[in-house]
């Protein structure tokens, strides 16, 4: 059985799942949608959650792995040790391969052969291939489709994407949650886990990780090494560096990490004497960030209302619908435009969930190369309606939206299912244009403190102009 998902408060997203997750091939389901997820340095894994709506057979969502569909070696990956026969590979391709005949967002397949594909793999699984070997070959087929969203999970990948929209963290590392910056070899730490061994070190939100035990920690592609997690109660050298400062070296001891990160957030003071909140969105692919961000608004406006807010968007890869529909709620409301497939549409319905002021205060939403997915159809709906003025830079389009399909082996492919049309601007593709910002202002997250981050401080002056 199947299931759809968009934003309905049925039951915890994970339990569906599981309760959904099939033994045997079955019709191609209707989508769950998601949108990528930032990478949590020190623990296994982390992708994007899907997108859900109710139906009588599926769950959809929008994962992805950047910048390729094939898993990142940050990501250890151990699938199943009992041997996949042969039959059953046949037939999880087989039904792999229906599913994105009869419901991948691109009819052309982006020019790719898909008749031709079906027999060319068939041939590859019959000639042998160990389980790691199939996960690895329909990734690279899934990869083919050029779209750089969809891709598969291994069983294990399963398991660990499930917990990370869970909020579950459950790891021996340094508490971390970072997100890699491939053009200046770095990785940017985005949270801090209270409580961590990180914390205690005086790591914060901005500093960045350069190298690990002497080796860099992103690899010639650009990923993530998993260089940083490791035996409970042992030393690991870093080599960091805060913004405008020099690098420096830290040795830091693992600790076990577990709970959530918290939303992080803050009051400015405006030297005009205006109040001003400002919000870092890291991902949406938490299940409780929704929440956090209902309590930061809630003790930002405790004593005294706001006079305008700062949504801090250029790091958010996204993650599931679960959290961007709630998160719309507390600043917009009604039709916000249409989810489209290749035979039908529907609506995004908003209900409006107004937190002291939050639907009309004056927001201000930050975007840059960072912003994805979700985070991008975030920050591109407000502006739409004309609810937020968009601040920093063009974002890369990358807004297809993944439905979840789930295989006999536990493995489960996230394809592009369903495109994002806007409500007063139906003409745009912010697939191919990007979030376009009202005011252009560069200025990358992992550059700058807050004090002098050009973005940010761009954010403040028009509001303080409002």
């Amino acid at each position: 059985m199947n299931l759809k998902i968009r934003s309905l408060a049925l039951l915890p997203i994970i339990s569906i799942l599981l309760a959904c997750r099939t033994l045997f091939p079955s019709p191609p389901p209707q989508p769950t949608q998601t949108v990528e997820a930032n990478h949590i340095l020190d623990k296994p894994s982390s992708f994007s959650f899907p997108k859900i709506t109710p139906n009588p057979t599926f769950t959809p969502i929008i994962p992805t792995i950047s910048p390729s569909i094939t898993p990142s070696p940050f990501i250890t990956s151990s699938p199943t040790t009992t041997p996949i026969p042969i039959n059953t590979q046949l037939r999880i391709f087989e039904h792999l391969w229906s599913i994105v005949n009869d419901t991948y967002v691109y009819p052309d397949f982006n020019g790719l052969d898909w008749e031709a594909i079906n027999e060319q793999y068939r041939q590859i699984i019959l000639g042998g291939l160990s389980n790691q070997q199939f996960y690895d070959q329909i990734n690279e087929l899934i990869s083919r489709l050029g779209d750089d969203h969809s891709y598969l999970l291994d069983p294990q990948q399963v398991a660990e994407q499930e917990a990370e929209y869970q909020g579950d963290h459950n790891y021996v590392g340094i508490g971390v949650q970072v997100s890699a910056v491939p053009d200046r070899q770095r990785a940017v730490i985005l949270t801090v886990f209270p409580g961590s061994p990180a914390e205690t070190a005086g790591l914060q939100t901005r500093d960045s990780i350069l190298s690990a035990g002497g080796i860099p920690i992103l690899d010639d592609q650009g990923y993530l090494r998993d260089i940083v997690r490791g035996p409970e109660g042992t030393p690991v050298d870093l080599l960091v560096q805060s913004p405008g400062e020099a690098p420096r070296q830290l040795s830091i001891i693992r600790q076990r990490i577990t709970g959530t990160y918290s939303v992080v957030h803050q009051v400015i003071d405006t030297p005009d004497g205006k109040r001003i909140g400002y919000i870092f969105l890291l991902t949406f692919m938490d299940g409780t960030v929704d929440e956090q961000v209902a309590q930061a608004l809630k003790e930002m406006t405790a004593a005294t209302p706001l006079d305008g807010l700062i949504l801090d968007d250029r790091m958010n890869e996204g993650g599931s619908s679960l959290v961007l529909e709630p998160m719309l709620g507390y600043f917009s409301s009604g039709n916000l435009g249409e989810f489209v497939r290749r035979s039908d549409r529907s609506p995004l319905k908003i209900n409006l969930d107004d937190i002291n002021g939050s639907s009309t205060v004056p927001l201000v939403v930050l975007v840059g190369s960072g912003t994805a997915s979700f985070g991008e159809i975030f920050a591109g709906i407000l502006k739409d309606v004309g609810r937020a003025e968009i601040i920093g830079t063009t974002t890369g389009g990358n807004v297809e939206i993944l439905w979840g399909y789930d295989f006999e082996d536990g493995s489960a492919l996230w394809l592009a299912n369903e495109t994002f049309q806007p409500l007063n601007h139906p003409e745009q593709d912010w697939e191919q244009t990007g979030i376009i910002p009202d005011i252009s202002v560069a200025g990358e997250f992992d550059e700058y403190s807050m004090a002098n981050d050009p973005v940010v401080l761009a954010a403040i002056q028009f509001l303080s102009e409002q």
